[in-house]
């Protein structure tokens, strides 16, 4: 049975800049015409490059993760992302998820997000059973079975470039779904850089 308490489904991610959103979205447009099957694509607003997703919480699991990150993050803290090249996950055989990955100061990120799990274990939230990849998703592939064109989608957009960017910026999102998909509102964000 669902707790009434915790009726707040949240992730914490970065959010590109318009400009890297907008060549993504074009990427989008070409993929769609090139690969054909059952995939579910991501609209605009649902591209993230989420750290943690954290479920159903309740308002007071929010403070608490705010209180963790705003722990872990201070402003002045540099990090340059690249985002491009394009892949499938799990693996080619059995894709379910089409993303668009992130270069750059990677490392740096990974550590963040491993800090950041390792707190939020500490408040309750396990860690991620799954290793961290820094990516957009595109579209989520509903059945492999009748999927054609991906392979040589990939190859052909394997080099892909949407921009690179300093990230501002961390987000801890509400994800609302609606019939017409998810509204995302930022419920707290915490600076990176020195206003």
């Amino acid at each position: 049975m669902a707790d009434p308490e915790k009726n707040i489904r949240a992730f914490l991610a970065i959010e590109p800049p318009e400009g890297i959103l907008q060549s993504v979205i074009r990427l989008q447009e070409k993929l769609k015409k090139e690969i054909s099957g059952r995939i579910s694509w991501t609209r605009p607003q649902g591209q993230h490059l989420t750290l943690k997703f954290f479920g159903d919480i309740s308002t007071e699991d929010v403070n608490h993760i705010r209180t963790a990150v705003q722990n872990r993050v201070t402003p002045g803290w540099s990090l340059n992302l690249n985002i491009g090249k394009t892949g499938v996950f799990p693996d080619a055989r059995k894709p379910r998820v089409l993303w668009c990955g992130a270069t750059g100061d990677v490392e740096k990120l990974f550590a963040l997000q491993k800090q950041l799990d390792s707190d939020f274990a500490g408040i309750g939230f396990p860690r991620e059973d799954r290793p961290f990849r820094a990516h957009l998703t595109l579209g989520r592939i509903k059945e492999s079975h009748g999927l054609s064109g991906l392979s040589e989608a990939l190859t052909k957009h394997n080099a892909f470039i949407a921009g690179e960017f300093t990230c501002k910026e961390l987000v801890l999102f509400q994800s609302k779904l609606t019939a017409q998909g998810a509204v995302y509102t930022k419920l707290a964000v915490f600076p990176l850089v020195k206003s």
